[in-house]
């Protein structure tokens, strides 16, 4: 089931998207919380404008370091653990929103992902019952400002800038997340090209290193790191984000 998050203009809706991505059918409140009915009311895609198809009501959690070929791109050691960094739910962004790249930075960075949407109120979740509090999954740009993580010793400013965060098309329930091609293009060029089965901490890990220390909400969302072949963008790009399985979107910077 492919869930988004959309406006005609109005307030915020959530829909379910067919299996072609053209067309949504209009669900009652935020289905996270309340059950999913049908309002019978139609939309097209193409004449709604889609939303980030979920706003984090208390974090969004990264994972750095998590594919070994990044990790060699950039020159760093791959970590024993998790690396874990937090970011606030104000760096959130919808496809086709504007990425805004701050005047203090000047080497700003895409990073495809694969996220995870957390379902339920969570704790000390063991790898092997991950799946009983995953909501589904979507697609995620990790913007970084390169210069700031490497002056600031720390993530949270370097990543979690306003807009740094941009979530879409929409979120897929059900998918099997073991070998997904996860890839970044710069005004339509690809820049990378990985697979999910190239993760060195698997979902199930993840989960079980993060709520060992966090509780998890509904709509918490994880990050879960980035394949080879990131690089410096120019404000007027636009980066496409897409992840098989899910679909793909884009920002302009």
């Amino acid at each position: 089931m492919r869930i988004c998050r959309f406006t005609t203009g109005e307030d915020p809706m959530f829909g379910l998207v067919d299996g072609a991505g053209a067309k949504i059918a209009e669900i009652t409140g935020d289905p996270l919380y309340t059950k999913i009915e049908l309002t019978g009311a139609t939309h097209l895609v193409d004449e709604v404008r889609l939303l980030a198809p979920v706003i984090p009501r208390s974090k969004v959690i990264g994972i750095g370091k998590n594919f070994a070929d990044h990790i060699a791109e950039m020159a760093g050691e791959a970590p024993e653990e998790p690396l874990v960094f937090l970011m606030p739910n104000t760096s959130i962004a919808g496809p086709d929103d504007p990425v805004i790249m701050p005047n203090f930075t000047t080497e700003v960075s895409y990073e495809a992902e694969l996220a995870v949407v957390i379902g339920r109120l969570c704790k000390d979740v063991k790898a092997e019952e991950a799946a009983s509090v995953i909501f589904g999954y979507t697609a995620a740009n990790d913007v970084t400002a390169r210069d700031l993580q490497r002056g600031d010793g720390q993530w949270a400013r370097a990543k979690g800038m306003d807009t740094f965060n941009p979530l879409g098309p929409w979120i897929e329930t059900d998918l099997d997340v073991s070998d997904l091609r996860v890839i970044s293009r710069v005004d339509g060029e690809i820049r990378q090209d990985g697979s999910t089965a190239d993760l060195i901490f698997g979902i199930g890990e993840l989960i079980e290193y993060v709520s060992a220390a966090f509780t998890l909400l509904p709509g918490d969302v994880i990050l879960t790191g980035t394949p080879a072949g990131v690089g410096a963008v120019a404000s007027g790009s636009r980066v496409e984000i897409e992840v098989e399985g899910i679909g793909s979107f884009s920002n302009p910077l």
